[in-house]
């Protein structure tokens, strides 16, 4: 299993990086260039007309590792890495559809908050019915530490799951906020869960093993044209694809509680978001932060007058996942230990 791993993850690298070398220079051509939004920091107004859609590289990349790789174990009837790209694919094509209308538009507006809630929860809501018809899924809620199962009505189970789904993708969208942020960050997770499968064995887990192993190359392969200064973002596109994978592994796996230690930055950033807002309309428009989300507070100096710069914040942000991905992994590694 170790080679697959190892093969996956470099056969992503490498589509990856290739495809960036050809499709950045295209991107640029057809000038699909991204708005930056007027309430953002100021200095980022210079990044204006930087390629968008760039996710797409890392998308081609885990496929490609996917059906190679891992052909052996999907011929086996291991079909859950199948499942969670699928389900990747239609939470990316919903942020392609937002891209596109933000290009076409000219602005850092895509489609309505309201339509690209519903279009979520309608592919939440099929993936949850897709791995509970396929035995992957169960309404007993694993919980990661303790080590025990809390057994749980199935609508409540699947409603909490579906809230987790959309909630967690959105997440990950809003982390996507500086040059390599999103994906830096990713590739603790992607990592932990590639750690959690081998564990648990080829047998069962293998394909979704590759399936982690493969995106972490990609990111990799991504981060060569999206590190600061990047020459490319992953736009919609690609942060709505990357939440997809993220929510889909942890329920691939029957474990979506292990999303609150493996996906703290995603939480810090959109409860930053929340807080601001609510605390901005109690106050009568006093803010809490200087900008949300979090990592925009810390740009703009925080509460201690230090701004930080994005390479900062990046290594920051992803060694704190770091560590939370190690303890994530102790955390639910030994779920199936006699």
């Amino acid at each position: 299993m170790t080679g697959r791993l190892m093969i996956a993850f470099a056969i992503a690298l490498i589509v990856g990086a290739g495809t960036g070398h050809f499709y950045v220079p295209w991107l640029r051509k057809i000038k699909a260039g991204q708005e930056i939004r007027e309430v953002g920091p100021n200095w980022h107004k210079s990044k204006a007309g930087t390629p968008t859609m760039g996710g797409v590289i890392f998308i081609l990349a885990v496929t490609a590792a996917i059906f190679t790789a891992g052909f052996t174990y999907i011929r086996d009837g291991q079909l859950g890495a199948v499942f969670v790209l699928i389900f990747s694919l239609f939470y990316g094509a919903i942020g392609f559809l937002d891209d596109y209308e933000k290009l076409k538009k000219k602005q850092n507006l895509g489609l309505s908050a309201k339509a690209k809630f519903i279009l979520q929860l309608v592919v939440a809501i099929a993936l949850l019915y897709l791995l509970r018809l396929e035995g992957y899924l169960t309404p007993n809620l694993y919980v990661p530490f303790f080590n025990v199962i809390w057994h749980l009505p199935e609508w409540l189970y699947f409603l909490l799951a579906a809230f987790i789904i959309v909630g967690t993708v959105n997440a990950v969208n809003l982390t996507d906020g500086l040059d390599g942020l999103a994906a830096s960050v990713s590739v603790p997770v992607f990592v932990c869960y590639t750690a959690v499968c081998f564990t648990w064995g080829a047998a069962q887990y293998g394909a979704l093993a590759v399936f982690c192993a493969g995106l972490t190359g990609g990111l990799f392969g991504f981060l060569i044209y999206n590190f600061y200064p990047a020459k490319c973002f992953m736009g919609d596109t690609g942060s709505l694809f990357l939440g997809g994978a993220v929510c889909g592994m942890a329920f691939a796996l029957d474990m979506p509680l292990i999303l609150v230690p493996l996906g703290i930055i995603y939480i810090i950033e959109t409860l930053s978001d929340i807080i601001q807002v609510t605390y901005f309309k109690l106050t009568h428009g006093k803010r809490l932060f200087k900008m949300a989300p979090f990592h925009h507070h810390l740009e703009m100096g925080g509460w201690l007058g230090h701004k930080w710069t994005e390479k900062q914040i990046v290594a920051l942000f992803t060694g704190v996942t770091i560590v939370f991905a190690v303890i994530s992994y102790f955390a639910c590694a030994h779920r199936f230990d006699v």
